[in-house]
C-alpha cells in the first residue's frame, strides 16, 4: 500500500476489480496449487478474504518479497508438505495462467533447477540500453523455449542474438528459498541492485521459461492507465 510511485496500488480499480483481486484470480485459474495472498496491510487481507480467498498478514517491515513468502509459508504450511512455491507479484493483473504453469513446469522438468523464472523478448531495441529493463543472459536448452540463467544485468547487451527481458515471477524449491534468504546481499546483488544475483553467487541454479510477451506490470500512474485500457479490451 505504501508504494512510492503509486500509493495504494494493490486496491487500484482496474475494470471494476481491485488489482490484487485480479492477480489472485489469475493465480487461482492457473491451477498449479493452493493460492494465498501474503499481505503487509490488513485492508488487502480483508479484501481477499471477502472474495473467498486465503490471505496471510505478514510484518509490513519485512525487507523483501522472499522474506514475506517465508513468513507466509510458516503459517500456511508448518508441516512442510509443500516443497515448491510460486511467487507472483501483486502488480501483474493480467498474467496468463499458462505463464504460471510454465514456471512451475520448469521445476518439474529440470531436476537441477533450484529457482524458476520467466523471460520475454525485448519490446523494442531501446530495451537493450535501458537500465530499468533487467536482461537475462541464458544458455539455451535444445527446445529453444527455456534456458539456464548465466547472469542478470541492467547494462547494455551487445552483439547478435535475442535480448531477454526478465519478468519478476519466481518458482522456488523451498530449500533454495531458505538458503537464499539466510544469506546476506552479495557483491553483485549490491552492484546491480538485483537480488537474483545473490542466488547465482550462492551457486543456486536458475532456469527461465520464455513467453511470447511480457505481462503488464503496474508501477506508475501511466502503467495503471494502460492496465485500465487493457481491461476494457479483454
Amino acid at each position: 500500500m505504501a508504494a512510492t510511485r503509486l500509493p495504494g496500488k494493490p486496491l487500484a480499480d482496474i475494470g471494476g476489480a481491485p488489482m490484487i483481486v485480479r492477480v489472485w484470480r489469475q493465480a487461482v485459474a492457473a491451477e498449479v496449487g493452493p493460492v494465498a495472498v501474503a499481505a503487509g496491510d490488513p485492508e488487502i487481507a480483508r479484501l481477499i478474504e471477502a472474495e473467498g480467498g486465503r490471505a496471510v498478514l505478514t510484518d509490513p517491515e519485512l525487507p523483501s518479497g522472499s522474506d514475506r513468502i517465508l513468513a507466509a509459508l510458516a503459517e500456511l504450511d508448518p508441516e512442510r508438505r509443500c516443497d515448491v512455491v510460486i511467487n507472483l507479484q501483486g502488480d501483474m493483473p493480467f498474467v496468463p495462467s499458462e505463464v504460471l504453469r510454465a514456471c512451475a513446469g520448469l521445476l518439474q522438468d529440470q531436476p537441477a533447477c533450484d529457482i524458476a523464472t520467466v523471460v520475454a523478448p525485448e519490446a523494442s531495441p531501446a530495451d537493450r540500453g535501458n537500465p530499468d529493463v533487467v536482461k537475462a543472459v541464458l544458455s539455451m536448452a535444445p527446445d529453444g523455449r527455456s534456458g539456464r540463467a548465466l547472469y542478470f544485468t541492467r547494462s547494455t547487451l551487445h552483439g547478435e542474438g535475442p535480448v531477454w527481458r526478465h519478468i519478476g515471477i519466481y518458482g522456488y524449491r523451498r530449500e533454495a528459498l531458505e538458503r537464499f534468504n539466510a544469506a546476506p546481499p552479495s557483491p553483485l546483488e549490491r552492484r546491480e541492485k538485483l537480488e537474483q544475483l545473490r542466488a547465482l553467487e550462492l551457486g543456486l541454479s536458475i532456469w527461465a521459461t520464455i513467453v511470447d510477451k511480457a505481462p503488464i506490470s503496474v508501477d506508475t500512474p501511466a502503467d495503471l492507465e494502460a492496465a485500465r485500457a487493457a481491461a476494457g479490451n479483454i
